[in-house]
């Protein structure tokens, strides 16, 4: 009897609350620490990354004007669902990195806590950040934190589950919408990750994840006009300085975090911050006369 050849799964793209192929049809192979090929993943290109902040851009103003109580709601709900499947995350991690199984309960269950984190945070970070500021004038003047737009973020190569879900969960507690560049090496949990928002209550296009080789990727992403800020983890110089030489084009916002790393995205010390929330917001000012 001849040997059954599997079928690979070909991990596609999310754009617009949709899993889309790249436009360009190609797609790069997946293997595991010893070598075997474990799945396809699509090889994302600058198209789709046009594609995904014109989703984002779409998406911001309806996320945005939601009420901060009901972001927190959502985001927790994407933490009940990724609970449920948290076995199906603990294999693929096991699958493609050589944390062991015990390594990956970890990183998945601090996944869940991290999105519950931020979902408690989503209602409370303005009035953190806000204040009252005195004028010489019978005016109130206040300062508040109002969501900066379309953030672009390159997602660590380091606990792509983990790390992923530190980056986008700041974003959205604020109110902006995200367009994600994945781990390239160890790209299948942020995908899976994708399936679990479409079955959440996530409105379309406010998180868009394009998977693919950074060094493609991350220029058209920062060069884009229509992206507000990058956020970017890791410590590679090279890609640090385009990134904040293409992001003068626009004066967007660039984020550089060279810490947290590793392990060290288990550390809630280190790893998660209402600060976070703030990087990502600007602050706006609003008169308002005395006694009226």
């Amino acid at each position: 009897m001849a040997t059954r050849i599997p079928v690979l799964k070909t991990y596609k793209l999310f754009i617009g609350g949709k899993f889309p192929r790249s436009e360009s049809a190609r797609y790069y192979q997946i293997k595991g620490p010893k070598g075997k090929l474990i799945a396809n993943a699509a090889r994302g290109s600058r198209k789709d990354i046009r594609d995904a902040v014109r989703s984002a851009r779409e998406a911001w103003k309806p996320w945005a004007d939601r009420s901060a109580y009901n972001r927190g709601q959502i985001l927790y709900r994407i933490a009940e669902i990724l609970e449920e499947r948290r076995s199906v995350f603990v294999d693929e991690i096991c699958a493609v990195t050589r944390s062991g199984r015990a390594a990956a309960t970890t990183e998945v269950a601090k996944s869940v806590d991290r999105l519950i984190w931020y979902a408690g945070w989503a209602d409370k970070y303005m009035q953190l950040f806000s204040t009252v500021n005195p004028v010489a004038s019978p005016y109130w003047n206040f300062s508040y934190p109002d969501s900066t737009g379309v953030v672009g973020i390159v997602a660590p190569e380091e606990k792509s589950l983990l790390g992923l879900i530190s980056k986008i969960a700041p974003a959205m507690a604020s109110g902006n919408t995200c367009v994600v560049i994945a781990s390239e090496s160890a790209p299948l949990s942020s995908i899976t990750f994708a399936e679990v928002l479409a079955a959440s209550d996530v409105p379309s296009g406010v998180v868009n994840i394009i998977t693919g080789f950074k060094a493609e990727l991350t220029e058209p992403l920062a060069r884009h006009m229509d992206v507000n800020a990058i956020d970017y983890s890791g410590r590679d110089e090279a890609t640090i300085k385009a990134l904040q030489e293409a992001g003068a084009l626009n004066v967007k916002r660039v984020i550089i975090r060279r810490d947290p790393h590793g392990e060290s995205w288990l550390d809630d010390s280190r790893a998660q911050s209402p600060y976070w929330i703030s990087e990502l917001t600007e602050t706006k000012t609003a008169w308002h006369p005395v006694g009226v």
